[in-house]
Formats: structure tokens, sequence, C-alpha cells
């Protein structure tokens, strides 16, 4: 295992990689083989992308997924339910093993099936796993995007929280959340400095964002995508042939990516090719720009604008005893 230089730095890791399309268990065994290679690299944090496990929900615009009570819809819907994370049953309890066996962070984008919102809806969430290989936070999508709003449900702030990652402060949203300002705003003023955003693909979405946010913050920003062709539809799912004949070549071409603290890039978008991108950063470079602009500090005026942000997991049950 390799060793980091300075107390300053760290060695991240972005995991580009494709899933087994709607299949949790094989899908959540890749993610474990490129935490060991993370691991192995030398890298303190590594970065999956939006929704990998068991997948993003490709078929929604490609199937006419927008019909009303359609049988196939139905159908589709049931099995992505059914290889759905469910993180109170101990799906993640592989992953939170490997992440401790190899003392590294883990940020996983996943589609939860909450317990505590009934069982039978699906959430679109970003998991943090810290190096000693327990869940930090779980944070549900505040708002599907699109047609995503066809499988999963609107999240809350529960999730919106940073975590300590010496000698930086580690925080994450799922993708076109890294475009709503307050959602931002949440997480700079609880100190983050390194910025984890998650995308199920996309060079269209990475290209501009990244360095655009690390540039706001004055923060390291990883852009960490996957990757999806046609080809991955396997014939077990529900309606593959239809959904195989509907779908482009390429459904999502990563992207992956990691800017500095000045809006530079550190690595430069990745498209195309499964790969495990690593770098080292250093937090001395955050101090650096930080000197002349701070979104949440020197430069804010709470006494003029502030945000409150409420935590709350919802649910539509209180129990009183």
């Amino acid at each position: 295992m390799e060793t980091l230089q300075t107390a300053d730095q760290i060695k991240v890791g972005i995991a580009q990689i494709a899933p087994v399309w709607l299949a949790r268990d094989k899908t959540l065994a890749k993610v474990i083989d490129y935490v060991e290679k993370a691991g192995n690299a030398g890298c303190r944090l590594v970065a999956f992308g939006e929704a990998l496990v068991p997948g993003y929900p490709f078929w929604i615009e490609n199937t006419d997924g927008a019909r009303f009570d359609s049988r196939t819809q139905k159908e589709i819907y049931s099995h992505y339910m059914d290889q759905a994370v469910r993180i109170e049953a101990g799906d993640l309890d592989r992953l939170c093993g490997a992440a401790g066996d190899y003392g590294i962070a883990v940020y996983l984008g996943c589609i939860e099936r909450a317990r505590n919102r009934g069982g039978h809806s699906l959430y679109c969430t970003l998991v943090y796993i810290d190096a000693a290989g327990s869940i930090q936070s779980a944070h549900r999508k505040l708002m599907p995007t699109y047609e995503e709003r066809l499988a999963w449900a609107p999240g809350d702030g529960h999730g919106l929280r940073v975590h300590p990652l010496p000698p930086f402060t580690v925080g994450g949203l799922n993708c076109w959340e890294n475009w709503m300002p307050l959602a931002r705003a949440a997480l700079y003023a609880q100190g983050e400095d390194l910025h984890v955003a998650v995308w199920p693909g996309g060079l269209h979405n990475t290209a501009d964002i990244t360095r655009f946010v690390a540039r706001e913050a004055r923060s390291f920003v990883v852009s960490a995508a996957g990757l999806m062709r046609a080809e991955a539809i396997g014939d077990h799912l529900p309606h593959a042939d239809l959904i195989r004949s509907h779908c482009p070549e390429v459904l999502a071409n990563g992207g992956s990516c990691l800017a500095g603290p000045d809006g530079q890039w550190v690595l430069e978008p990745c498209v195309v090719e499964e790969k495990l991108l690593t770098a080292v950063i250093d937090h001395g470079r955050v101090r650096e720009e930080r000197q002349n602009f701070d979104p949440a500090g020197h430069y804010a005026r709470p006494d003029v604008t502030r945000l409150t942000l409420n935590r709350e997991r919802q649910s539509t049950l209180e129990i009183i005893e």
C-alpha cells in the first residue's frame, strides 16, 4: 500500500465503472473490487457514480415510461425495487467491511428502498461510509430530475452533512443537486472543503459545473460518473429486448474529473473508459484560495442573508408510546 507525503495531502480515487445493470449483488461485488483497488493504491477516499447500485433508470425515457398504469412499466419497476438497496437489512455490510479493512472512506450512489417510508418507495441516495467501515450519512436526493420522478421519490435534508477526512471536511450531492445554490450553501456552511458530486454519467454534466463549483466554493471538487452501454442490458431483465431496441448504444459516457479550489483541472474529464482515477490533493491549496473569498466565512453576511436547514428525517408516522 502506498503512503502519502505530508499531513496536508491525501490521495483520492474516482471509480468510473458501469453497473451490472439492475443486479444489486453483482454490482456491489464490482464496487468492493474497486474499493480494494483504491485502498491498495493508497487512497483515503473513493467515490462512485449516482445510482450505481443497482443502476440508473435508463428505461424510463426509452420505453414510454410516463404511460399511466402500464403493465410493462410496473413489471420493470417491480424488478428495480427488488434490486434496490435496503440499508437496514444489511445490503451494504460487505462494502462497509471492505472500507474498514482498507481504511478508506467511500461515497456510493445507490437506490434505497427505505424502510422508514413503508418499504415500497425508492430514493436516490448518496451513502457515506467512513474509513472505519461505518455508515455516517445517507442523503436522499432532494428532488429527482425530470423523468427520474417516475421512479424516485423526493428526499429530505437528513443527509445534508459533512464528515471529517483530515485535513479535509468532505460532503456530497447527487447529480443536479449540485446546481442548487442552497444545497451547496448548506454544505459550505458546515465547513466543506472537499466536495463530491456524483452523476449517472455524462461529460455534458461534469465538464462545466465541476470547475464552477470548485471556483465558487474554493474547494476541491470530485465528480464521480458512471458508464452504461445498451449491450449491458441483460436478458434476465423484464422486457430486456424492448429496452435494448429503444436505447442508444451509449447511455452514459462517464466524464469523471477533479478540479482544484482555483477552478483548474487536477484531473481532466475521462470518458468511455472504465478505470480508477487517482490524484493527491493538498489542503494548503484550499487555504490559499480562501484568502480572498470564503463563501460561508469572511465573505458571508449572515446579518443580511442566512439559510435554514431542516435535517429531520421525514416520515408519515410518529409513534408515541
